[in-house]
């Protein structure tokens, strides 16, 4: 596969899209006959295009996840993609969001929550998508969705092998939560999301020339 190929699988594009009605692969939530979304045209162009915008994510709830949490997923995905990550390292990043705030972006932490303090007695500052502290960076690069993601990859790909450390550890080695499994639990859940957030997800077809 030649350098250009491989950066445009990488690439994670919003397109036009038009409706379709989807099976059993997203359950849709509110009423019957929603109409879920393909990529419409050029494909060919990457093989893992959006097919749910933003705008209308709130149609649909995948996994438990719906209205700003896909959004927040999607948003991470872009990110990752941008950065340069391919879908495994898209979906650490969704599923690290998952674990810290259940892709809500909020604006406490473990501090408010339980009382945590950090291992230096000091009051944890957790906040945003990531729960990233002080020392990610300030409260408006945090509680930005597509900042806090970018925050995240940066330093997973200073992670030397974390594309065969078990996904939880990897997330572990830039968040260095507590449990080095805590992220265990919500990989099934990621994949689900960010499955549903391909383009293929739906049978959209992505092979060159269709």
């Amino acid at each position: 596969m030649s350098p250009t190929r491989r950066r445009r699988r990488r690439r994670l594009t919003r397109r036009r899209v038009v409706g379709v009605q989807v099976g059993a692969t997203v359950a849709l939530a509110g009423f019957f006959g929603v109409w879920g979304l393909v990529v419409a045209a050029d494909v060919a162009d990457s093989p893992t295009e959006v097919c749910t915008a933003p705008g209308v994510v709130g149609e649909a709830s995948v996994a438990g996840y719906s209205g700003d949490q896909l959004a927040h997923a999607l948003t991470i995905m872009e990110v990752g993609a941008d950065a340069g990550f391919d879908e495994v390292g898209q979906r650490l990043g969704v599923m690290a969001a998952m674990g810290e705030s259940g892709l809500r972006n909020l604006d406490y932490g473990d501090w408010e929550t339980s009382g945590i303090r950090n291992p230096d007695g000091s009051r944890t500052s957790s906040i945003g998508l990531f729960q990233q502290q002080d020392w990610w960076g300030t409260v408006e690069e945090r509680m930005d969705p597509a900042r806090a993601a970018s925050l995240f990859f940066s330093r997973l790909a200073t992670v030397e092998g974390w594309e065969r450390m078990p996904p939880s550890r990897a997330i572990h080695t830039v968040q260095v939560n507590t449990d080095p499994d805590h992220y265990a639990r919500w990989a099934d859940a990621a994949t689900a999301v960010t499955d549903a957030l391909a383009a293929d997800c739906f049978g959209a077809t992505a092979s060159a020339g269709k």
